[in-house]
């Protein structure tokens, strides 16, 4: 993603948090590596959304009250939803949400890797059924496993 996409970039322990908005909606988060510089607020929505995830670092319960624009399949948006039912602290393990949407596991993987807006959305949420970590942004290593850990322990999960 283009630099000049983002409008505010912020500094947390596991990432630098690209925060994308149009109009009045967040439409994209991206997990930035930890060396790239911060970018103040651009605009109104993208300064509440920041102190919003810094209400979330400070206290992993804050729920967040944001407009999303959320671009994605029927079906991508049901997992989403069922996502977002998950309280912080709490996982689910993406054969569960599977059983409730009459689905499979691997597509409720799909759909996770999908979410242009982690965190509110919070795909790091779910688990493998084995209690394993399971993937995270569409990989099963790495820096993104990093941050899904950092997440579930934040939240005590």
């Amino acid at each position: 993603m283009p630099n000049n996409c983002y409008h505010a970039k912020l500094a947390t322990q596991f990432s630098v948090l690209g925060i994308r908005t149009e109009e009045d909606w967040l439409v994209g988060i991206d997990y930035l590596p930890l060396d790239t510089p911060s970018l103040a607020p651009q605009n109104t929505l993208a300064k509440e959304v920041c102190r919003q995830l810094q209400e979330y670092l400070a206290d992993p319960c804050f729920e967040f009250d944001l407009s999303l624009h959320i671009e994605g399949t029927p079906y991508q948006k049901r997992v989403w939803q069922s996502i977002q039912a998950i309280p912080g602290g709490k996982t689910s393990s993406y054969a569960n949400i599977a059983s409730n949407l009459h689905s499979s596991p691997r597509a409720v993987g799909r759909a996770c890797g999908a979410n242009r807006i982690p965190i509110v959305i919070p795909c790091h949420r779910v688990i493998a059924k084995n209690g394993r970590l399971g993937g995270f942004m569409n990989a099963t290593d790495g820096f993104p496993l990093t941050i899904k850990r950092w997440l579930l322990h934040h939240e005590g999960a």
